[in-house]
């Protein structure tokens, strides 16, 4: 079966390592996903990972209660570190070659982020997994999935959600809500739709870089999405 991206980038919440949990990391959740990414691994694709922060800590949540914004994005970026080292441990385990890359030095745990190292890693056959966000605060990791896509060269941002595409409204909020097939990036950035910030969407429409939505949490469906099947919702120009 050959598939659709030869490379991808898969942009992951921290949220979705927290699985039914309140806060923190869900060791069985994250199990889970290692095996969902080393089965596209083992179809030759390559793939990068963008990981979140907000099972740990949120930076806007935090600037909006007083804390300086700066120094709060700062902390959230550290959380997203904490949630890169879980997922490269996940992978070991499911027998992924794994690189932890940030965008903060921090030599003792990870790699910086240098460009060509990185792509040489996916083009070695290793999962590279960015962490720290783009580096910079008020920056979020939505924007940082769409530069490291660029920079990577990337076919494709795969997102992965708790909803199965992108829906007029909120479905959890509003069941009549109806699910898009296939969306440009101008109506996205119209109708204000909650898929990425608009910086994210502004990068991926200049670039002409397709995102894909999908339900992360059904078993199978990352393999789907890498396929080319028809998962979730397609952004496109």
């Amino acid at each position: 079966m050959s598939a659709r991206y030869g490379r991808v980038l898969l942009k992951l919440s921290g949220e979705a390592l927290m699985g039914e949990q309140q806060f923190g990391i869900d060791p069985g959740v994250t199990q889970q996903i290692a095996r969902e990414i080393s089965e596209i691994q083992s179809l030759g694709i390559q793939a990068a990972i963008v990981i979140g922060g907000g099972n740990l800590f949120r930076g806007l949540a935090a600037s909006a209660k007083g804390m300086d914004r700066a120094t709060a994005d700062y902390m959230g970026m550290l959380a997203t570190v904490i949630n890169g080292l879980a997922l490269q441990d996940a992978l070991e385990h499911a027998g992924v070659p794994t690189r932890v890359v940030t965008a903060i030095e921090m030599r003792a745990v990870a790699e910086p982020f240098i460009r060509r190292r990185a792509i040489r890693h996916m083009e070695k056959g290793r999962i590279v997994v960015f962490a720290a966000g783009t580096g910079n605060p008020y920056f979020t990791t939505d924007t940082a999935a769409a530069l490291r896509a660029m920079e990577m060269k990337a076919d494709v941002i795969l997102k992965g959600t708790k909803v199965d595409g992108i829906y007029t409204a909120d479905p959890m909020l509003h069941p009549e809500a109806t699910k898009f097939e296939s969306i440009s990036y101008i109506k996205v950035l119209e109708r204000g739709l909650k898929v990425m910030d608009a910086t994210a969407i502004s990068l991926c429409m200049d670039n002409k870089l397709p995102i894909v939505v999908f339900n992360l949490r059904t078993a199978g469906n990352l393999r789907r999405a890498v396929l080319g099947e028809a998962v979730g919702t397609t952004v496109t120009a």
